[in-house]
């Protein structure tokens, strides 16, 4: 799969996609209309994106879910075929290292991650089965991802059987526990699916294609944090209120569930998920990873990591930023990613060009998230 680019990318007005999204389309040349398509897809022919460039990996064997039980943070053991969840692989200090999407077969699970992620995976996962009866395959190559915004399967020569990852958020599952401050949350209207087949189907599919553009502006607008886009080296789960669909607080040891413990209990998350509106009179969209400032601040608190202009929010982004940061106050989103030539100096390099966008920040994970065994003690002495 390296660098892949889609048999879609034929389809007539493609534009390839940049960065994480690499090999697959942006968008088919109406971006904004394509959004409104995969939201309201309904009809005889679906609306499909194409995720062919995700890594797909299997696990097979008897031990399979209860050993994917002991080494992630969701309890996976027990699920009946057809079930899809969603897990995190973590480092020792609890940083997320994987997040894959997990579809229950009836004969293998599978594990849907990032693009580049199933080397890596299979690595792992292969030097972690010792005596268990689990055989780990990588997929990639004769399996491709599609998204949509319904259950697909039966339609457009798409296998009634094919397996389907229907995604949790943002349900708060079993186990599970909700970091969002709002009560109404916004995903609640989010409804989105990842199906399986075969790759040699993917050019062949009676489907309406639609880019991944349209798919992130969606996902931006239901506060759903994304591995490639809000995860750094840094995150721990609380940090996107992957609390509430991918680990489970009750379930047995596993690398990594002290840190979880421990900020869930005892501290807070140093870091929180935000929504931000931004000020579109510059027509233009910070890029991500652009610094974060508060409105008359010289510090950065924070950094883009998703940006989209959604179809009727206008433009719109997730950031994570400081658990110190004030709820009320506004923000300065910083682009430095401009250059120009000097002009008079044409010896000198370009030099970057700073544009800013105003920012208003909705609370996604609170900063008062976590200590919960605080919260219980701080109850029970004040009944």
């Amino acid at each position: 799969m390296t660098n892949y680019s889609s048999p879609v990318l034929k389809v007539h007005g493609a534009v390839e996609a940049a960065g994480c999204d690499d090999g697959v389309a942006a968008h088919y040349g109406d971006p904004t209309r394509e959004q409104r398509w995969l939201e309201r897809s309904s009809g005889e022919r679906p609306v499909v994106v194409d995720l062919s460039h995700r890594g797909v990996v299997s696990v097979a064997g008897e031990d399979r879910a209860s050993w994917l039980t002991t080494l992630s943070s969701q309890v996976i053991d027990g699920l009946p075929a057809g079930a899809s969840t969603e897990t995190t692989l973590l480092s020792a200090q609890g940083r997320i290292e994987y997040q894959p999407h997990v579809v229950v077969g009836p004969e293998k699970v599978w594990l849907i991650v990032e693009a580049g992620q199933q080397e890596g995976l299979v690595g792992f996962l292969d030097s972690m089965r010792f005596m268990l009866r689990v055989e780990v395959s990588d997929e990639t190559d004769d399996f491709a991802v599609i998204g949509s915004t319904s259950d697909i399967r039966g339609r457009s020569g798409i296998a009634s059987d094919a397996p389907v990852w229907e995604d949790p958020w943002p349900r708060v599952g079993p186990g599970g526990t909700s970091y969002a401050e709002a009560e109404n949350h916004p995903g609640q209207s989010w409804s989105y699916w990842e199906t399986l087949i075969p790759r040699g189907d993917l050019a062949s599919l009676d489907v309406e294609w639609v880019g991944i553009w349209a798919l992130e502006a969606l996902r931006i607008e239901a506060w759903r944090p994304r591995f490639a886009t809000e995860v750094d080296e840094r995150t721990i789960p609380h940090e996107l209120d992957l609390m509430r669909t991918a680990v489970h607080m009750s379930k047995g040891c596993y690398k990594g569930q002290e840190t979880i413990a421990r900020v869930h209990n005892l501290g807070h998350p140093p870091r929180r998920l935000v929504f931000l509106d931004l000020d579109g009179s510059e027509h233009t969209l910070p890029v991500r990873g652009s610094e974060i400032f508060v409105e008359g601040g010289r510090r950065s608190v924070g950094r883009v990591t998703s940006v989209a202009l959604h179809h009727e929010s206008g433009p719109i982004a997730l950031a994570v930023v400081k658990r110190s940061v004030d709820p009320d106050s506004r923000l300065i989103v910083r682009d430095t990613s401009s250059h120009v030539a000097p002009g008079e100096s044409p010896d000198r390099e370009a030099e970057p060009v700073s544009v800013e966008y105003a920012a208003a920040q909705t609370v996604v994970v609170s900063p008062d998230a976590g200590q919960a065994v605080g919260r219980r003690n701080r109850n029970d002495f004040l009944r």
